[in-house]
């Protein structure tokens, strides 16, 4: 009995159906193995820096101890080494550059966002955008030979007359006007980080369903309020998000705080004194560190600076979780 020729097509076409839809399992079990390669390669690439940090760093680990992290000295020639000065500058310079750079940027993306008129917005969007990406060697000339003069002629002065009078506050702002030193340094990491941070939050800012502030408005809130009780509810997770983007580059910033930060390692309570962060150390000393006690020292720092990035992101993912769970039992 001959089968008739739709069913010999139906026939046909099941096949071709079937071994397409084999090719397609293919292709996803393809797919699949590809992507996992590559999100599994970021740890182990994650886990080979932190074991050869490890291993390098083991000897002057195991020659100090725990007093590597809460000493001072640094004697190349003694080979004596303590990680807390630059410890110390690499937090201070950070620290205070974000104090200056999150109101800073905050005011520019209000502006871009609310205020802005629409003939400005793409050339000033256009500017912050091209500061993100001058190279920082250009931030550490223009802070070396253009603004350290300023600092030390004009801002160091008047700083020490008016904040350097204040009782226990002052002794932070005195001491010699030389425009180099740690507070120098964290004036051009803001300078630095603005352009991030401010970028970050314009496209968050964005992201606002125009709904939401035009309902604001419509209510009588001024721009403020919309900004403080609308905008920032929505996009705190973004905002948070951009500024430990400008945190890490601060943390990790090398050539342009080497040249104004002034390389000294001591601590001292001014921040107009000269000091060294981790990355200036590790710029400074490591292409003429001999192996041994010296070479292994500047891997333990930078072990402690991964550390100190690793902390700083675990408490920026619990921060977010604690806002996340407030923000669901009020609702």
């Amino acid at each position: 009995m001959k089968s008739s020729p739709d069913a010999s097509k139906g026939i046909k076409l099941t096949a071709e159906v079937a071994k397409m839809m084999k090719f397609q399992r293919f292709q996803d079990y393809f797919f699949h193995k590809i992507t996992l390669f590559f999100a599994s390669l970021v740890l182990v690439i994650l886990a080979g820096i932190l074991i050869s940090l490890v291993i390098n760093a083991w000897p002057a680990l195991r020659e100090f101890g725990p007093g590597f992290f809460f000493s001072t000295e640094w004697d190349v020639v003694g080979e004596k080494f303590g990680g807390l000065t630059a410890i110390y500058g690499t937090l201070i310079t950070s620290i205070l550059a974000l104090i200056i750079a999150i109101p800073v940027s905050f005011g520019i993306a209000v502006f871009l966002t609310e205020i802005c008129p629409n003939w400005l917005k793409r050339p000033l969007g256009t500017a912050v955008e091209l500061l993100a990406a001058v190279p920082s060697i250009i931030y550490g000339m223009f802070g070396l030979f253009v603004f350290a003069p300023i600092f030390s002629s004009h801002i160091q002065p008047f700083l020490t007359d008016t904040v350097g009078q204040i009782p226990f506050l002052g002794v932070l702002f005195r001491g010699p006007a030389n425009g180099i030193g740690l507070l120098c340094a964290a004036l051009i990491l803001a300078f630095m980080v603005i352009p991030f941070i401010t970028s970050v939050m314009r496209d968050v800012f964005e992201i606002v369903p125009p709904v939401l502030k035009e309902s604001a408005y419509g209510i009588g809130c001024t721009t403020w309020e919309v900004v403080t009780r609308i905008v920032l509810p929505y996009t705190r997770a973004g905002v948070v998000g951009g500024v430990m983007l400008g945190l890490g580059r601060a943390l990790g910033e090398t050539m342009a705080v080497t040249f104004v930060i002034g390389n000294a390692h001591r601590i001292t309570p001014s921040f107009f004194a000269p000091g060294s962060s981790i990355a200036s150390t590790l710029a400074n000393e490591f292409g003429e560190a001999e192996p041994g006690l010296h070479y292994s020292s500047l891997f333990a720092l930078g072990l402690t600076l991964f550390i100190i990035t690793f902390i700083v992101l675990a408490l920026a993912k619990w921060m977010l979780a604690n806002m996340e769970r407030a923000q669901g039992t009020k609702n």
